[in-house]
């Protein structure tokens, strides 16, 4: 049985940002743009993969000799998901990056 738990704040500002753009997004991005710390943002981006609710992809690195790295953006499922949540992520995106990032680091 499948329980529907509210999301964190932090959680609603990750997918406000991965919801932003059909774009592939390196965790580092989300982590910087979210203002979450990578213990929150990793578990989370795999939950909502097992979920079926993200997509993610090795990509090589534009440097040579560096290790390639991984890339999320929400699927057709996911972007759905996002649309029941309308009301929460809108109060995520009128506040401010810098407010968020405050809230989360101490």
């Amino acid at each position: 049985m499948n329980r529907s738990r509210a999301l964190s704040p932090q959680a609603l500002a990750v997918v406000a940002e991965l919801a932003s753009t059909d774009d592939w997004r390196h965790g580092y991005e989300l982590m910087a743009q979210a203002g979450v710390k990578s213990g929150t943002l990793y578990p989370l981006l795999m939950r909502l993969e097992a979920q079926g609710l993200l997509d993610a992809a090795w990509v090589e690195a534009p440097q040579p000799g560096r290790p390639p790295r991984h890339v999320y953006r929400l699927n057709a499922a996911g972007r759905a998901w996002v649309a029941t949540l309308a009301e929460a992520l809108a109060a995520v995106r009128t506040q401010p990056a810098a407010l968020r990032v405050a809230k989360v680091r101490p």
